[in-house]
């Protein structure tokens, strides 16, 4: 299998460590994409019309994206019933989990995209301090969801631990922490496992011509 993939990007983290969690990792090739918002990736649009990383190219020539799908499918190729449950109240919270940590990184994604992006003049700090409000809100909510979750390696906790990890990568002015004891806890022992510690983004920037790389 063969991963585009930028190593500063939250949704390929999430990807990769669910790789590593299932034990695929070692099957997969990553192939580092350059694709920014502005401007694509030739290879990579090849195989994916949005030019979005991650994409999965599999061993049958089939492109998977975005990250929930490859991630399903990882889990599902290594036999895994822990990260997505087959059916039942349990796996519709992991979902819903999962979509909460990918909103808060969209909103986040978009809050620094509007000043990296836009010539400064163009910026609109009104649109970035509402991108921000939700990530804000998505963290409240996180906070409130942890203690149901406790230790357990879903596909929602996966999410949480990589916008947490995210935020603190790109956005440490947040200091998410401050008032949200119960996240801090589990993130302290959820980002020290194994797979979140392979998958650090700040392990392997200085390995990577991350010049056009701007998640």
């Amino acid at each position: 299998m063969k991963l585009f993939y930028a190593p500063t990007s939250p949704y390929v983290r999430k990807v990769m460590t669910v790789a590593h969690e299932v034990g695929l990792v070692s099957r997969i090739e990553l192939i580092v994409s350059g694709t920014t918002p502005l401007e694509g990736d030739r290879d990579l649009l090849a195989f994916n019309p949005l030019g979005k990383i991650p994409a999965l190219l599999t061993d049958d020539g089939t492109c998977l994206f975005d990250s929930r799908v490859i991630c399903e499918y990882l889990a599902e190729l290594a036999g895994d019933t822990t990260i997505f449950s087959p059916g039942g109240p349990r796996r519709w919270a992991a979902l819903m989990q999962q979509a909460l940590g990918d909103g808060l990184l969209d909103a986040a994604l978009l809050a620094r995209y509007e000043m990296l992006m836009r010539p400064e003049g163009a910026r609109s700090p009104q649109w970035r301090a509402a991108q921000l409000r939700k990530v804000e809100a998505g963290l409240d909510k996180i906070e409130a969801l942890l203690p149901d979750i406790g230790g357990e390696v879903t596909i929602g906790a996966i999410s949480f631990g990589c916008a947490l990890g995210y935020l603190d990568f790109r956005f440490p002015e947040l200091n998410w922490r401050a008032q949200r004891p119960v996240a801090e806890r589990w993130f302290a022992d959820f980002d020290a496992r194994a797979s979140m510690v392979a998958t650090k983004p700040y392990d392997r920037l200085a390995a990577v011509d991350h010049t056009k790389i701007k998640a």
